[in-house]
């Protein structure tokens, strides 16, 4: 299990009393995402070097069910929406990018081995 290495938490949304209390707690959350994003990004390293056919990286099923997924949740911790879903997919979609570029690098590799 990843622990990541955020800075701590000093303010809520109704603790944080000025324009610095908020961009701290800003800068610490783009922090976590990206350590977040980079923990997604390894995991279309493994997605692609698993997956038997490049055909196979664009799933469209899968994508409609991450978005299912991403909206209920939404819902649970009071997430917009309209603010999550076009976030999600860029992110599927920069991330399908990223394994058919992985997936090639894998095959190319492999070939020139054999």
């Amino acid at each position: 299990m990843t622990t990541y290495t955020s800075d701590a938490r000093k303010h809520t949304s109704d603790t944080a009393e000025t324009m610095a209390d908020v961009r701290y707690e800003v800068d610490r959350i783009d922090r976590l995402l990206v350590e977040i994003l980079a923990e997604r990004q390894s995991m279309m390293d493994a997605a692609a070097r698993i997956k038997g056919a490049r055909a196979a990286v664009h799933d469209r099923a899968r994508i409609e069910d991450v978005i299912a997924k991403v909206k209920a949740e939404c819902a649970k911790h009071g997430l917009s929406p309209a603010i999550a879903e076009p976030v999600w997919r860029t992110l599927i979609d920069r991330c399908i990018a990223y394994e058919f570029e992985s997936y090639d690098a894998l095959r190319l590799a492999a070939e020139a081995k054999s």
